[in-house]
């Protein structure tokens, strides 16, 4: 037996040997002959059955936990399915859903695509897939949405309480990377990317290409809530508005050949035009390198809330028998030198969490114009603004889907036939503090996190009745000060309240309308565009 084993370790060694000199060969060949040997002890004398396979893929997941969330094994199935995602192209239903606790909940239909036709809404929950039961299934139910296009698939879903059943005719869908563009007042083009894949460049330079037609004389590109996707796309949107040949990003690593440096490559649309670029947390990945690098070249000006800070390079590679791995090989830097990444995975702190960079660690650089920007991960905005952070109590609601929850509420509670004519009053936002208060809803802040291990400690110290009173004291100061975050955020909470509502009964376009009117960070860009001194005394 042992025999068997060591020859595939030799092969291993040997394909090991291609790709790093550094590797230290003798502890990899003892570690995997001491993994393998306990495997094959496991499976052969545990006191019930094990499945080979399971025990496998969490061996595999549990090692890559322990470097950044973005070093990913898959499966086979895992393969097709990122596949289609890259791609931009799907086949289902038409919908956004989310699996939530043995539950499928519908997030938000597509205008015209099939959930919308059968006559799904955003807060259906769906309880059976054609003959299976949600709760009872084992693997990800989501996956029984998806078929052949034109085949159908018959759902139940309950609804304010009721069952209803319905039937869909699946198609194949196609994301579009910008969903809307439009020419706002002051001829003010306005473009929404919402993602970077094969297609980004493309419709992005249509929609700027046709708003110059109409008369464009500035340009607001969004990049809010943007994940990333494609690096080549990025490096081409920034193209669009920069000249050849410039650097809009590098990449650096402890291996050689990962070392890159990404310039545009065609001629570009408009390097005059003037540009603002929204970006908030949510915006990561080829979000931020496109927003670094227009703010590096002082092409543009960023407003809105410091990006999520998405850094780390990835790199699928094929494993046997049609599996991969998404492995971190380097990390992307800004044209001025600034690392994009904000958490350190490779460097933790006492309770095993990465350590963020603070501002007292931050280090200044130079834009290609002179200014002074900062490292600290993600891309701080030239111009901040309140609306776009996203505050503690803000996330803590997002989190418990309460905004979600009570926009379900609110939309079978009211009629509205014209988004021009909405408006989240006060009352409203009385009547969501009274839905959180029926709906129990609750968190814990950082600093009651960091009390309860403190009061921990203390009891193992036994000091805890010596501090307990002070404790108890401190706590109900916190959930004092908790509350009054519903009140001090009430802005920000209304202003992603009234977008999800306006969601449900006018779609994403309708959505997408409605902002470029009421949106404040919009309305604070269109504001810079028009004051020409304003602008060019950012940009110096």
């Amino acid at each position: 037996m042992k025999k068997k084993i060591v020859l595939p370790l030799i092969a291993v060694l040997i394909a090991l040997g291609t790709w790093s000199f550094k590797s230290d060969f003798f502890e990899i060949a003892k570690q995997i002959e001491i993994f393998t040997t306990l495997y094959k002890e496991v499976n052969m004398n545990y006191v019930d059955e094990t499945v080979p396979a399971e025990l496998m893929d969490n061996a595999i997941k549990g090692m890559l936990e322990q470097l950044d969330p973005y070093t990913v094994y898959y499966n086979e199935q895992d393969v097709v399915e990122a596949r289609i995602n890259q791609t931009g192209s799907n086949t289902g239903i038409g919908a956004s859903v989310r699996a939530q606790k043995e539950k499928l909940i519908i997030i938000e239909p597509w205008k015209d695509g099939p959930a919308d036709k059968a006559g799904l809404k955003a807060g259906d929950e769906i309880v059976k897939i054609g003959d299976v039961i949600v709760a009872s299934f084992d693997d990800n139910a989501s996956e029984l949405l998806r078929g052949a296009p034109g085949s159908e698939v018959t759902v139940s879903y309950l609804r304010q309480g009721k069952t209803q059943t319905t039937t869909l005719i699946r198609a194949a869908l196609t994301e579009k990377a910008v969903p809307f563009y439009t020419l706002m007042e002051d001829n003010v083009g306005y473009i929404v990317l919402s993602a970077f894949n094969p297609k980004t460049t493309i419709e992005t330079r249509a929609a700027l290409v046709e708003l110059k037609k109409q008369g464009a004389t500035s340009i607001i590109l969004d990049l809010r809530g943007n994940p990333g996707g494609l690096m080549r796309e990025s490096i081409n949107i920034v193209n669009l508005f920069v000249p050849k040949g410039e650097i809009i990003s590098t990449t650096q690593s402890n291996i050689e050949k990962y070392n890159q440096t990404f310039r545009t490559s065609f001629e570009p649309v408009d390097t005059e035009i003037p540009l603002a670029v929204l970006i908030n947390g949510r915006s990561a990945s080829a979000s931020e390198i496109v927003s670094g690098a227009i703010q590096d070249l002082d092409r543009g000006v960023v407003v809105g809330a410091r990006s999520f800070g998405k850094g780390l390079v990835q790199r699928p590679k094929k494993l046997t028998y049609g599996t991969q791995i998404k492995v971190t090989i380097s990390k992307y830097y800004t044209p001025s030198g600034r690392c994009i990444q904000a958490e350190d995975y490779f460097n933790r702190d006492e309770f095993g969490d990465p350590i963020r960079a603070t501002p007292e660690t931050f280090n200044a650089f130079k834009t290609k114009g002179g200014r002074t920007v900062y490292d600290g991960g993600g891309i701080l905005p030239d111009v901040e603004l309140p609306t776009a952070v996203f505050s503690p109590i803000t996330t803590a609601l997002l989190k418990a889907n309460s905004i979600f929850d009570f926009a379900t509420e609110y939309y079978y509670k009211n009629q509205h036939s014209d988004w021009k004519n909405f408006r989240f009053s006060e009352n409203d936002y009385k009547e969501f503090l009274s839905f959180l208060n029926r709906t129990n809803f609750t968190f814990e802040t950082e600093t009651e996190s960091l009390l309860k291990t403190a009061i921990k400690k203390a009891e193992e110290e036994n000091i805890k009745q010596d501090i307990e009173k002070s404790y108890n004291t401190l706590l109900q100061d916190i959930s004092r000060a908790k509350d009054r975050e519903l009140q001090d955020k009430k802005a920000e909470i209304m202003s992603l309240l009234s977008d999800e509502i306006v969601k449900r009964y006018f779609y994403r376009e309708g959505l997408y309308e409605y902002q470029v009117v009421n949106n404040p960070e919009i309305k604070e860009a269109v504001a810079i565009l028009k004051d020409t001194r304003r602008y060019q005394a950012i940009l110096k």
